[in-house]
Parts: C-alpha cells; sequence; structure tokens
C-alpha cells in the first residue's frame, strides 16, 4: 500500500493535480468559516453549541461543511447548484430545445452548463434571501429550537439584508467555479470532491454527538451498523451486469477488422449516490420557500415542519424512500440511454448474441437496465434509511444522516480512486485497486 502511495507522487502530472485539488478543498473550508459581516457572533456560537441536526439545516449543514452554523460566506456550499442541475436535467425531458442540446455533444453539453450557472444564481438568490430572514426571526423550521426567535442580525435592516444576500450569493458562484476548477485541473468530479469534504469534515463531531447521546452499547452498535454498511456499499458499488457484444469481421482493403468481443458494463448502481442528494434537496425547498414567506403560510409551515422536516418522522423517511427509488430511475434513464447504445452497436457493426440489431437490441438493454436498477435503488433507499430508523427507535437527535454520509464518502472515495488508477496504469504503475 506504502508503494502504491508513492506510485501517486511519482508521477508529475498526477501529482500536480493531487495538490492542486488539496489546495482548492483548503480554499472551500477556509471559506466555509469566515463569517459574513453584521451577525451576531455569541448567537452563531449559541447555534453551533445548541443547534440539533433537526430542521433542514442539519442537512443543509452536512453538505456545505459546518459552513450553516457558522454563517460563513460559503453559507449556501453547493446545494443551489445541485439544484439547478436537477432543474436542467428535468426540464431536458420535456422542453426539445434542451433536448437538442443534449444530442449535440460536447458544443450542446457546454450550453447546458452555461444555462445551469444562470439557474445556480438565481436559486442562490432567493435561497439566500429566505435564509437572511431565517435567521432575523430565528425559524424553527430551520434551526429547530436552539433559536427559536432569536435574532442573528441586529440593527436589521435593508441594506444589511441585501449584502449579507450578495456576499452568499458570489459565495456560490466561487463554490461553483472552484468545482469546476477541480473537475478540469484535478482528480474526479469538482461537485462530488467538495461534498465529500464537507461531509468527511462533519464526521467527528457527529460521531462525539452520538456518544454523548447514547450509551457505550448503542456507540458500538452504530459503528459495527456503519462498518457493515460500508462493506455493502463497496460491494454494490463494484457489482455489474456484463453484456456481451460480438462484432463482425470486415475487410477494408488488404486488412481485416472485427470478429473480436467485449462487453457493456452496466452497475447494479448505475446512478452513484445523485438520487440520494436529488431527494434529500427536493425534501428541502418547501421549508426554504415556507421560512421566506413567514407568517403568511403557517398552516403549510406546521404541516411541512411535521412532515418534511422532521428526519426521524415516519412521513419524512417514506418520502424519502419514495423519492430515491423514482430519481434512481430517472436519472439511470438519463445517463445511459438504451436506444443511443443499440444505434452505437448497430453503426460499428457489432450485436449481442442471440438478439439482433436495431429495435430488439435496445429493448433488451431496456429490460435488463430495467432489472438491475431495482435492487439498485432499493439498496440506496435502504442504506439511507436504516440509520434514520436507529436513531428514531433509540432517540438520538444529532446523527440522522449516517447513510447519506456514507453513501456519499465511499461511493467518491472509489470514483476518486478509479480516477487515480486509471492515471497510473497509462504510465505502467500499480493501482490501488489492483
Amino acid at each position: 500500500m506504502l508503494s502504491r502511495l508513492r506510485n501517486m507522487f511519482r508521477v508529475p502530472d498526477l501529482r500536480n493535480k493531487i495538490l492542486f485539488t488539496i489546495g482548492i478543498i483548503a480554499v472551500y473550508r477556509v471559506g466555509a468559516h469566515l463569517p459574513v459581516p453584521y451577525v451576531d457572533f455569541g448567537a452563531i456560537t449559541q447555534l453551533k453549541d445548541q443547534a440539533s441536526n433537526g430542521g433542514v439545516v442539519g442537512f443543509l449543514d452536512l453538505f456545505a461543511g459546518g459552513a450553516i452554523t457558522s454563517v460563513a460566506i460559503f453559507f449556501l456550499g453547493i446545494m443551489p447548484y445541485i439544484t439547478a442541475s436537477i432543474i436542467m436535467q428535468l426540464l431536458g425531458v420535456v422542453i426539445p430545445k434542451l433536448e437538442e442540446w443534449q444530442n449535440e455533444g460536447q458544443v450542446g453539453q457546454k450550453k447546458i452548463t452555461q444555462w445551469t450557472r444562470y439557474v445556480t444564481i438565481g436559486l442562490a438568490l432567493v435561497q439566500s434571501t429566505g435564509f437572511v430572514f431565517a435567521l432575523h426571526s430565528g425559524n424553527s423550521a430551520l434551526f429547530g429550537n436552539a433559536l427559536q426567535g432569536q435574532n442573528l442580525i441586529p440593527n436589521f435592516d435593508a441594506a444589511r439584508a441585501a449584502l449579507i444576500v450578495l456576499t452568499w450569493t458570489a459565495g456560490t458562484a466561487m463554490v461553483m467555479w472552484l468545482a469546476e476548477l477541480i473537475t478540469q485541473r484535478g482528480i474526479g468530479n469538482g461537485m462530488s470532491i467538495l461534498i465529500f469534504a464537507s461531509v468527511v469534515s462533519r464526521m467527528p463531531a457527529q460521531g462525539g454527538a452520538v456518544w454523548s447521546q447514547g450509551s457505550k452499547i448503542q456507540f458500538v452498535t452504530i459503528i459495527m451498523i456503519g462498518v457493515g454498511m460500508i462493506v455493502a456499499i463497496v460491494f454494490v458499488e463494484s457489482g455489474q451486469r456484463r453484456i456481451p457484444v460480438q462484432f463482425a469481421k470486415r475487410v477494408v482493403g488488404r486488412r481485416m477488422y472485427g470478429g473480436q468481443s467485449t462487453y457493456i458494463p452496466l452497475k447494479v448502481n448505475q446512478s452513484g449516490v445523485i438520487p440520494v442528494i436529488f431527494a434529500s434537496s427536493i425534501l428541502s425547498f418547501p421549508a426554504l420557500i415556507a421560512s421566506a414567506l413567514g407568517d403568511n403560510f403557517t398552516a403549510g409551515q406546521e404541516w411541512i415542519n411535521n412532515n418534511l422536516v422532521n428526519h426521524q418522522g415516519w412521513w419524512y423517511i417514506g418520502f424519502y424512500t419514495v423519492l430515491i427509488i423514482f430519481f434512481a430511475y430517472f436519472y439511470t434513464a438519463i445517463a445511459f440511454n438504451p436506444a443511443q447504445q443499440a444505434d452505437i452497436i448497430r453503426k460499428q457493426g457489432g450485436f449481442i448474441p442471440g438478439i439482433r440489431p436495431g429495435p430488439p437490441t435496445e429493448r433488451y438493454l431496456a429490460k435488463v437496465l430495467n432489472r438491475i436498477t431495482l435492487p439498485g435503488s432499493l439498496f440506496l433507499a435502504v442504506i439511507a434509511a436504516v440509520p434514520m430508523l436507529a436513531f428514531a427507535l433509540w432517540d438520538i437527535q444529532q446523527f440522522p444522516f449516517g447513510g447519506v454520509a456514507l453513501l456519499i464518502t465511499v461511493g467518491v472515495a472509489l470514483e476518486t480512486m478509479k480516477q487515480i488508477d486509471s492515471q497510473l496504469m497509462m504510465r505502467n504503475y500499480e493501482g490501488f485497486l489492483a
């Protein structure tokens, strides 16, 4: 293992990418702890010390790496960008122009990425405005009971509110830029890496919360459940269904091409951790809107608090499970197009043994994909829901995101290691997963 670690730094290009990624993460973590102006620092300390991870803040702070309880300039973190990506992918199904861009390859993807940035800034403005008024009123739906009715922004007026909103929006734009820098010049997907860094930074505090609230037996049991979940995640993430493809022989001039066999790897969990992030983001959005509406939406806010904010409630766990399964199928359908894949195989002179090229191949791929997506989506739902059920039964309030944290941590770590492995194998070095 040590020799393989050394291999990472023997390749100058790979070493520079790793160091660049670490540097960007360091900048991101600094921005997650620099408070915005005009806030009550005493109240921020109280929020850190007393706020339970209930309410929407508990979920958002997981992805922001503590930036919300610090009321930092990276307060919103990467969540507006994630929500914007969800919106653009949903609209891509119903808006012909977006579907046309998706089929244009890299040129169309650049246009979609640009519009995703615009939507991100718009969402950041809306969410920042909602959070400013929530901090001013101490909204219990967002902050639990720690700061109920307490004003975190003394001498609140329009100018101060506007400055904080602009600071948070600019912070979101910078986080989006940092994520794209990692994708272009670093290792792995930038958005996933920043979420990974945020989640890992919160784990020690969350583990300490479990130790302080539960008994030692409960703590050891939770650790054992966590280890078992990590093994299960690695096992399922590595599982795949291999579809054999045979290419016919063809003669071009004096040379013969084709005749070889290969396969299409279809992962059991084709969508990765995206469904969990999408489902959590969707469930948090109504509470943000309700907090912005304030007293004009009292009845609806009460229902949202009871059903979409309480992470240990049965309604929340039920909605959460259904959304995870839905987004697993939805994202898999976007990521892998059976019709397009069947057309590529046909144009290259290939065929699946026993299946005719064209529409029969498309139907076969769609059938296999639907079958393996079901256990993959159920696996994601179980991993996300089991810790919530355990913490609800033991009445542990401050660690409701164990499944989400483990899924993100293990999933992103595996994907990053695969990318590092591919870089090492290209240069004839032995990789981590060899």
